[in-house]
């Protein structure tokens, strides 16, 4: 396994936010209309991983982008995580744990003071990775904040 430090808007980063998108219809009815740029990840406010298995295959993303105090929930210092996902064929081997500390170290050297994410009640296997990982409950943020099925969770960094 490799991670790779790479855009959102990269070929490998887009075909897998596509896959991710499929689950969410899926599993909600609707892909995630978050409003995504590939600048809200450009370093230093952000940064964007691809993880590619030892055949070259991309089978796990994401990344975090920083967040300030605003009128959608964020607070100062926040650095939020946005499309975690591992490839069904690839899961169970602890990518995405990986994944989420690559981008906690990461999101604290850029000097963040708080990662927080949003998913949703349909995610279970999401939620217990968050909570295994030290995240606990925090105010409703982001585009989802009014959604029952929407969940927000956030961790002190450093």
């Amino acid at each position: 396994m490799e991670i790779r430090r790479t855009r959102y808007d990269h070929p490998d980063a887009v075909k897998l936010n596509d896959q991710v998108q499929l689950e969410y219809v899926v599993r909600y009815g609707d892909g995630d209309l978050t409003e995504m740029d590939a600048a809200h990840f450009d370093p230093p406010l952000g940064l964007y991983l691809l993880v590619y298995d030892v055949d070259g295959t991309p089978v796990a993303s994401g990344g975090w982008r920083a967040q300030d105090a605003s009128p959608e929930g964020f607070a100062d210092g926040d650095a939020e995580v946005k499309r975690m996902f591992v490839v069904p064929e690839a899961r169970g081997r602890g990518l995405a744990r990986r994944l989420l500390a690559e981008l906690e170290a990461t999101a604290a050297a850029a000097g963040r003071s708080r990662m927080v994410l949003e998913t949703g009640t349909k995610q279970p296997e999401a939620i217990a990775l968050y909570q295994s990982s030290g995240y606990l409950p925090v105010a409703k943020f982001g585009y989802y904040r009014d959604h029952e099925l929407s969940v927000c969770m956030g961790k002190p960094l450093g």
